[in-house]
């Protein structure tokens, strides 16, 4: 019996000087430390910030209300987000109803390109819609309003871009969205597109434009071919990118 008592003190002894306890310190809700101890790594603490994927999902974006509201979720994403200018989808509803032709806005159940002229004509700023090609798209330094019409299904979503053969998408019902040049051009309806250029004296604040950090609109695959290093990484770092691409819980993790 001494015997068995013994061995069972050495193993907690000994356990202890594998496993270090880690005393909880108070951080905000979206940051978290992770030690590289428990990866297999060196004695040093990454530190993380982590976002649900809900809301990267939307972010910059106003998610339309209502079935037939796209157009005027799609408006106001690109007048909250990137001109600064703060109206919520009620008051540009209310506002294209009474610039717009009204008996026609309830016949269709929904808005026109020229309702949303009419509006931020009101609003002192310009709207004005164009016929362009893919090749005009990639030129574009600032998101559009473009109809889609995906299996008989209407609908307006903001362009926010196209880079190495990927466009960037604001869906106001479905969040941040990429597809394949090939798929969008399917759908792209009637190669329309809709711009609305600032009052004079107005700074876009831009916040819809793409970054180098464009994380949580694209799949994993895209990232992970993508944002690899060249050349051999350590155990330790792959078991880093292996943790943190399994993104656990449905988040994101992106480095401070």
């Amino acid at each position: 019996m001494l015997m068995i008592l013994l061995g069972v003190l050495a193993a907690v002894i000994g356990g202890g000087g594998l496993i270090e306890r880690h005393t909880p310190l108070d951080r905000p809700n979206d940051q978290y430390e992770m030690p590289q101890t428990l990866l297999g790594g060196g004695s040093y603490v990454q530190s993380f910030k982590s976002e649900p994927f809900s809301e990267l999902k939307y972010r910059h974006i106003v998610r339309q209300a209502f079935d037939f509201s796209c157009g005027s979720a799609a408006l106001v994403t690109i007048l909250n987000y990137h001109l600064g200018v703060m109206v919520n989808e009620q008051q540009a509803m209310e506002g294209m109803l009474e610039k717009g032709e009204k008996e026609k806005i309830i016949e269709r159940r929904g808005f026109s390109l020229l309702d949303m002229k009419r509006y931020v004509g009101s609003l002192g700023m310009s709207g004005a819609g164009f016929r362009a090609e893919i090749k005009d798209l990639m030129a574009l330094n600032e998101p559009a309003i473009v109809p889609i019409d995906y299996a008989g299904f209407k609908h307006f979503v903001v362009l926010r871009g196209i880079r190495d053969g990927v466009v960037f998408l604001a869906d106001p019902s479905a969040g941040n969205m990429v597809f394949s040049v090939e798929e969008f051009a399917r759908w792209w309806d009637k190669n329309t597109l809709f711009i609305i250029s600032p009052a004079a004296g107005q700074q876009p604040v831009a916040k819809m434009a793409l970054t180098d950090h464009e994380l949580g609109v694209t799949d994993m695959d895209r990232v992970t071919n993508k944002g690899r290093l060249d050349g051999p990484m350590s155990n330790s770092a792959q078991q880093l990118l292996r943790a943190v691409n399994s993104g656990a819980a449905g988040t994101w993790m992106h480095r401070n």
